[in-house]
C-alpha cells in the first residue's frame, strides 16, 4: 500500500493505493501516530485509489477515529467504491463515518 499524506488548510488528507490489510495497516497506524503527534485534528481518508480493504484495515481506522475523539478531532472518508465499499457496508463502518462521493465534498464538509 502507498500512502500519501498533504495537508490543505486545517485538514490533513491521506490518500490510499493498493491493499490496506493485516501487512500494511501497521504502516497506516504510524502515519497516524505521527499527524496525531504533530497536532493534526481533521484528518480526510482518500479510497480513489484504495482496491481492497481487510478488518486489519478497518481497525486502524476505528482506532484513529478512536484516538481523535477526546480532541474534538474527526475522520471524514471519500471515494469508496466496489469491494472497498462493500467492505465497509457489511461491516456497518458506513453509518459509523462520514462518507463522501468526492474529495471536494469531504474538504467542503468542515
Amino acid at each position: 500500500m502507498e500512502i500519501d499524506v498533504r495537508k490543505e488548510g486545517q485538514a490533513v488528507i491521506i490518500s490510499l493505493t493498493g491493499r490496506m490489510d493485516a501487512v500494511s495497516a501497521p504502516q497506516f497506524d504510524r502515519t497516524a501516530e505521527d499527524l496525531l503527534a504533530q497536532g493534526d485534528r481533521r484528518i480526510i481518508i482518500d479510497f480513489v485509489a484504495l482496491e481492497y480493504i481487510s478488518s486489519a484495515g478497518l481497525q486502524s481506522i476505528l482506532a484513529l477515529a478512536k484516538r481523535l475523539e477526546p480532541v474534538d478531532g474527526d475522520v471524514i472518508l471519500c471515494n469508496l467504491g466496489g469491494p472497498v465499499k462493500e467492505v465497509f457496508d457489511i461491516s456497518g463502518f458506513s453509518i459509523i463515518f462520514p462518507i463522501f462521493d468526492s474529495l471536494a465534498d469531504a474538504k467542503a464538509s468542515g
